[in-house]
């Protein structure tokens, strides 16, 4: 290895497996360590568990100065866990099963594509199109072990894709709405860098203007990338919660600042169901 440099931790509410199979990030893949590879705003990281300790292959510093962010380490999710009302059965029961989860701060541009990719998709398809879609069109790196990874691909280089090479990603009709929105980032129509200072109702209606971009994927990208965690995503499956459990509506005013966050809880308890 290039570089043998590991970070050991103990932390508390914080599971690695739950948090890659959570369904807001596409990066995670299997590593040889029986933990995850991960690769986020050009950089890589492995992550596994040693007994009660979790493992980052990175050096001290280069975790306080990135991934410690990434990874919202500074938030207390127990608390936040511990503000479900104890006569809401429902989000009892899907914080119990999603502790450990954390709500990534991802890089905006990935978390843009990666959802236009979402819609009416799965996990594992979605996991899949992303993969394709760096290996065809993102810069090679090298990891700590000499292996090569792809970064993820520039709004330049997805504009200037063709649509049928697009296609090849498997990304089907998506092909199209990525590469306008890219071009409309090339443009300037819509600049990356004012969408990470926007408040969270002007960032929603700011993404709704790119192509393929409607309110679910807005809030996706609102919550995952911009950390806008009132930010609360209404798929088929938070729908279907939301009929079932919540009839006259999510309790927000209950949960406000914060009800993003169980959501998600919400979210994996119903892929899990």
């Amino acid at each position: 290895m290039k570089n043998t440099e590991v970070t050991k931790l103990r932390l508390a509410d914080f599971d690695i497996r739950k948090t890659a199979d959570s369904g807001q990030c596409f990066r995670f893949l299997p590593a040889e360590t029986g933990g995850y590879g991960l690769v986020a705003d050009g950089r890589y990281l492995e992550i596994w568990e040693e007994g009660e300790t979790i493992c980052f292959s990175c050096g001290q510093e280069e975790f306080d100065a990135y991934w410690k962010q990434y990874f919202d380490l500074e938030e207390d999710y127990g608390h936040i866990c511990s503000l479900a009302d104890e006569e809401d059965v429902y989000m009892q029961t899907a914080v119990k099963l999603g502790g450990g989860i954390r709500i990534l701060r991802q890089e905006l541009w990935e978390v843009i594509v990666a959802f236009i990719i979402s819609q009416q998709n799965n996990i594992p398809r979605i996991r899949k199109c992303v993969t394709a879609l760096c290996e065809r069109f993102g810069h090679p790196q090298n990891n700590r072990k000499g292996e090569i990874y792809r970064v993820f691909p520039t709004p330049q280089i997805l504009a200037g894709a063709t649509l049928q090479e697009l296609k090849e990603c498997g990304l089907g009709y998506r092909g199209r709405y990525i590469k306008k929105t890219a071009e409309m980032v090339v443009r300037g129509d819509i600049s990356l860098e004012l969408l990470r200072e926007m408040p969270y109702e002007e960032a929603r209606a700011e993404l709704m203007k790119l192509s393929g971009v409607g309110i679910k994927v807005a809030e996706c990208i609102c919550l995952f990338a911009l950390h806008h965690v009132e930010a609360f995503p209404i798929d088929t499956h938070i729908k279907a919660m939301l009929q079932e459990h919540y009839p006259e509506g999510f309790p927000f005013d209950k949960y406000e600042g914060y009800a993003g966050i169980l959501q998600q809880y919400a979210f994996y308890y119903e892929l899990s169901r």
